[in-house]
């Protein structure tokens, strides 16, 4: 089986060579459609010996990513974007994924490098060619819908997933959304969208969670609870959809009623889709508990967090800061020194192992953790390495 890889492009020079070398030895062509650059990027996509194109954007990613489509000769296509690398670990499963004769769509597991919160998520971004596939919806451009059309018709067709990490999506580091100013496009496209689908749960759940993080919490609150009246109406209840919106309403209910967000994180949790895509919601739901006195029902959910993904830092940390709460101390340093090595910039987890190794009397060990988190936090222009540097001086401790 053929494989071609597609992706849009704008000034993406910066990004786009580690993007194109994850791919090159993968796929049989590339096809690389430009909407615009005035950098290096079409150089670097010839470099590559991609085909180029150009188009002229539209304020619409499903219309670039089809036309994209267009110049594809493949059996399979493969789609990225260029702040994404495939992993490498994933291509003998995707090769032998591609030569099912059964699947339509492959599913990959794409890993939010940075994100604070939900770092998976499954994304429709391997499919057969088929003349009927093809992208919809202006801002996350997805081939879902037409994808659920074929197999409504033509029902001998399978959509699969890989359960493995795919691929590395570096788009949502704080320093990429402020660079392009991510929030406020996505915004207008999506607003331009709802306007026309006013009862699309997964515009509702987009959008209102684009609203939360951009401040404006009670427009995203009547969004999202707007979003799970309407997928409640419908004949077919998406689950990843569900999900994402009992997930929202947990993340800004926990800020104000922390009953209610402890019911839609569970609700959340309880829906049929691949575990590692739950994490978020474990995880809160976890961080309620503790705040709340229930430091065994907390250690049971990040426990559960930690089986589904061995390596997610912010469990270690949250786990540890329980065990410690329940007198575990020698546990409690282990999973702080797992977060770390994980993450070894991760400041919180390094003051937190300061404060058990304190507690324990290993006052060097302590002193240099929280030397360590005061520069950290320092790094990062955070006040809290103020703060703590203040407290151990308090303390009789000079750093």
């Amino acid at each position: 089986m053929n494989l071609s890889f597609c992706i849009i492009v704008k000034n993406e020079e910066a990004a786009l060579p580690q993007c194109l070398a994850s791919v090159r030895d993968v796929v049989d062509e590339m096809v690389v459609l430009d909407t615009g650059s005035t950098d290096n990027t079409i150089a670097i996509a010839q470099s590559f010996n991609a085909h180029v194109y150009s188009f002229e954007w539209c304020n619409d990613f499903s219309a670039a990513r089809n036309e994209s489509l267009k110049y594809v000769q493949g059996d399979w296509v493969l789609v990225l974007d260029a702040d994404e690398v495939l992993v490498p670990e994933i291509i003998p499963e995707l090769r032998q994924a591609i030569c099912s004769p059964h699947h339509l769509l492959v599913n990959l597991v794409r890993q939010e490098v940075g994100a604070a919160q939900s770092p998976y998520s499954l994304v429709s971004r391997l499919f057969r060619r088929h003349r009927d596939i093809h992208f919809t919806r202006p801002y996350h451009a997805m081939v879902d819908d037409s994808v659920e059309a074929i197999v409504r018709h033509e029902p001998g067709w399978q959509i699969g997933y890989l359960p493995d990490v795919a691929i590395l999506h570096y788009g949502y580091q704080a320093s990429a959304i402020a660079a392009r100013d991510k929030f406020a496009k996505a915004r207008t496209i999506m607003e331009g969208f709802l306007a026309n689908h006013p009862t699309d749960p997964y515009v509702c759940s987009k959008l209102g969670a684009l609203y939360v993080e951009m401040g404006a919490k009670t427009r995203g609150l009547r969004l999202l609870e707007w979003g799970l009246q309407s997928i409640q109406n419908q004949s077919q209840i998406e689950a990843p959809i569900l999900y994402e919106l009992h997930y929202h309403l947990g993340c800004v209910y926990g800020e104000q009623n922390s009953l209610q967000a402890e019911q839609h994180y569970q609700l959340a949790v309880q829906q049929s889709i691949l575990p590692k895509l739950k994490l978020g919601a474990i995880n809160n739901w976890g961080n309620l508990l503790k705040e709340k006195g229930d430091l065994v029902g907390a250690k049971a959910l990040y426990e559960q967090a930690l089986e589904i993904d061995p390596a997610l830092a912010i469990a270690h940390n949250n786990l540890g800061i329980t065990l410690k709460a329940l007198g575990q101390f020698g546990d409690a340093i282990a999973h702080y020194q797992t977060a770390i090595d994980l993450q070894p910039n991760y400041a919180e987890a390094h003051q937190n192992l300061g404060v058990v190794f304190l507690k324990v009397g290993r006052v060097s060990e302590s002193l240099a953790a929280f030397g360590q988190a005061i520069a950290l936090h320092e790094q990062t222009g955070s006040s809290e390495g103020d703060r703590l540097r203040k407290g151990l001086r308090e303390m009789g401790f000079e750093l």
